[in-house]
């Protein structure tokens, strides 16, 4: 039986986690669930935790509708909860990571800032098969359709596992009953909000979510998804792209030490970190 972690970034109340454990306990999966013990959006990939003595705090949580399924609420984010479940935090390693169900969408290439996201990435770096789930509920919802959007994210494990293992993909559901489908998209260059300054002084700053003005490009996750069909995208967690030394201008002058020589190392510039 395939074993699965279900966590989020939104907190382990929140209606969506619950919603996607129960899909994924329906379909037979060998669930456990941990998720941050607080809200942890925009974590990313972190693995900083509140620690004491070099320990992560855990509770045993009991949550409504799913008694019996070992639940823990974690003093840490998303993504370090996906990494110590590949290491058997919480028993027997996971085969796959379910993320969500997020409140609110994660399309474009804001997802790098989306702890939902960044526990998926996670999950595959460390060999599961991992799916991000996320509802696009807009600013002002007067609805959630949650068990839409875990459904939709269940639907597609039978695709994710003919993938190797390590496989990521990112879903967005629009906040109806009834999507007209499932898209396959790329990101689109941006998400659909943006962090704006809206107050700053010598002491503090205060920051605010708006929506982009623009229009999303065509055959983007952010346009199919607006358009009202599910989305998904696959996701590298890390992937190289070439960089090479001997174009000209590595030879201008603007960069110094290098050496077009594999293995050779550059001489260092006295501005790295250690």
């Amino acid at each position: 039986m395939t074993r699965a972690l279900i966590t989020n970034d939104d907190g382990i109340d929140a209606p969506g986690l619950s919603a996607l454990a129960q899909a994924a306990r329906a379909q037979g999966l060998d669930v456990v669930i941990a998720a941050p013990v607080r809200q942890s959006s925009g974590s990313s990939a972190s693995i900083v935790a509140a620690e004491e003595d070099g320990r992560v705090a855990v509770d045993t949580v009991e949550l409504t509708g799913l008694e019996g399924v070992p639940a823990y609420a974690v003093h840490a984010g998303p993504g370090l909860i996906a990494l110590i479940a590949a290491r058997g935090a919480f028993g027997a390693s996971v085969d796959l990571v379910l993320s969500g169900v997020n409140h609110g969408a994660n399309v474009g290439r804001a997802i790098l800032h989306s702890g939902t996201v960044g526990a998926a990435l996670t999950g595959g770096l460390n060999g599961a098969r991992a799916v991000a789930v996320s509802l696009d509920v807009g600013m002002k919802p007067d609805v959630f359709h949650w068990e839409t959007a875990a459904d939709a994210a269940i639907s597609l494990l039978p695709l994710l596992e003919r993938r190797p293992a390590g496989t990521v993909i990112n879903v967005n559901v629009p906040n109806t009953a009834d999507p007209r489908g499932i898209r396959e998209a790329h990101l689109a260059p941006f998400g659909i909000v943006q962090m704006t300054m809206a107050e700053s002084d010598a002491q503090y700053i205060r920051l605010a979510v708006e929506e982009l003005p623009n229009t999303p490009e065509e055959g983007s996750d952010a346009a199919l998804l607006a358009g009202g069909w599910v989305t998904v995208t696959g996701v590298d967690s890390v992937a190289a792209c070439p960089f090479p030394l001997d174009e000209p201008a590595a030879q201008s002058g603007g960069v110094t030490g290098t050496s077009p020589v594999p293995g050779a190392s550059p001489a260092s510039g006295g501005s790295g970190s250690r």
